[in-house]
């Protein structure tokens, strides 16, 4: 259970922060960007779901939400150097997080028309907002992936990102009239 009685410590004046196995490591390396890209992009999905009309997709956003403290739990917990976790010691993403966001993702898409050209982001403003919370995701997984260079990572969590920010693509066009007004890129087309 999370208790936050105070919320400034001092304890990262340093430059460092805590993690979840209660380590300390410093504030810019990969494990804590990835985590920290990881809530930048659910403040987005955030903003967007202010937008959002649709109560079974707002439903969705707020399950991923969640998920995504699931994963920035994930990621700031270090795994053992043996390997060997105790079962329900630490908070990981787990594969059926994965095949929701999967269903969800297919459902959606089965009501778009298949793309011919590249689109660009914007259309209305859930669309714009979700476009924005998934370039952010996509900095995350990146994060994610040089994380993974340095050190053990749960092969979920960057699966889990790469399909989140699929699934906020098709929920963009979903959110412009199910792709039908979404921005499309005309190759030098302002030349």
């Amino acid at each position: 259970m999370v208790k936050l009685n105070k919320i400034y410590t001092r304890t990262g004046d340093d430059g460092t922060t805590g993690l979840a196995d209660g380590s300390r490591t410093n504030k810019d390396c990969f494990r804590v960007r990835a985590y920290g890209e990881v809530d930048e992009a659910n403040s987005a999905i955030g903003v967007a779901r202010l937008y959002v009309d649709n109560i079974e997709l707002d439903r969705s956003l707020a399950r991923i939400q969640n998920d995504l403290f699931d994963l920035g739990a994930d990621l700031s917990t270090p795994i053992q150097e043996d390997g060997k976790e105790q079962e329900g010691k630490a908070l990981r993403v787990v594969q059926s997080q994965i095949d929701r966001l999967e269903g969800e993702l297919d459902t959606l898409n089965a009501d778009i028309a298949p793309l011919k050209t590249f689109v660009l982001p914007g259309g209305c403003e859930p669309a714009a907002y979700l476009h924005l919370a998934r370039a952010i995701t996509r900095r995350a997984e990146r994060e994610i992936v040089s994380m993974m260079r340095e050190e053990g990572t749960n092969p979920l969590a960057l699966k889990y990102a790469n399909r989140l920010s699929d699934y906020l693509f098709v929920a963009a066009r979903w959110c412009n009239s199910q792709g039908e007004t979404d921005v499309k890129w005309v190759p030098g087309g302002e030349r």
